[in-house]
């Protein structure tokens, strides 16, 4: 990407905190997260209070649950989280999220959660299947390459403490495109209807470049600038985002994401 770098960027990859507040302009900006640290959500809205979105799209969200936000006062923490039923959504706490909403009190909220119906279709049925008629502009009728349909699917294995049966792991890679597919329709809407800048709010694998959301956007409108932020909790080589952090794990280190697979 062919990018000016302002003195807080330290290449063209790696940031230092400093740079959230001087990213390159975009059209839409990713910023990616692990869904339960809080410093992940602090930086968000440090970027989203540079940034000034006209647009805020949530993977968190339903449309439904955009809509009810509608006319909220996002002043008040308490009144926008039960307005948008936040409590009852099994995403970690409202307060994790909430600096972002405030960071951008004018922007529209858009919500991209895919219906659990639809991602149920996709583990059968694939994802351009339950896309429909616009699966070909965004990409999703082309299959992988079996090197990255494998790799994926090893991923989708670890990620559920490797207690998937095998024969379920193809569709799990489908309701992940699926939901890439669908972020990247909503949040061109979403550039379509304000002009944009947009931020997207969503995690770390649907932001990485390579093989996330990016690749879908890209496929149906390659005019429009996107920057994909990670955030990462260790150094890796060549991480798969325009731009990355590294923070500070804030998990409590006796917590065992495996535990209730453990159990069974």
């Amino acid at each position: 990407m062919a990018f000016s770098l302002c003195p807080q960027i330290l290449s063209a990859d790696v940031l230092e905190t400093s740079a959230l507040s001087h990213l390159p302009d975009a059209d839409i900006y990713l910023l990616g997260e692990l869904h339960d640290n809080e410093i992940h959500h602090e930086n968000q809205a440090t970027a989203v209070a540079a940034i000034e979105p006209k647009a805020l799209v949530f993977e968190m969200l339903s449309p439904d649950q955009a809509s009810a936000a509608v006319g909220i006062d996002r002043s008040d923490e308490a009144a926008l989280g039960a307005a948008l039923n936040w409590a009852d959504s099994g995403w970690p706490e409202f307060g994790y999220y909430y600096p972002i909403f405030a960071a951008a009190p004018d922007a529209q909220i858009y919500g991209a959660a895919v219906p659990r119906d639809d991602v149920r279709r996709a583990l059968e049925d694939g994802a351009a299947a339950v896309f429909g008629e616009d699966a070909g502009r965004f990409g999703l009728s082309d299959p992988l390459e079996q090197p990255e349909q494998e790799m994926r699917e090893d991923m989708q294995q670890t990620a559920h403490c490797n207690a998937l049966p095998p024969e379920m792991l193809p569709g799990m890679v489908e309701a992940q495109r699926l939901r890439d597919g669908v972020f990247s329709k909503t949040a061109l809407q979403a550039l379509e209807d304000t002009g944009g800048p947009v931020v997207v709010i969503t995690g770390n694998g649907h932001a990485r470049a390579d093989w996330g959301m990016p690749r879908y956007f890209r496929a149906a409108a390659p005019e429009v600038t996107l920057l994909s932020l990670g955030q990462i909790i260790e150094a890796e080589d060549n991480p798969p985002f325009d731009y990355w952090l590294i923070t500070a794990d804030t998990r409590d280190p006796e917590f065992d994401p495996c535990a209730a697979f453990k159990s069974n």
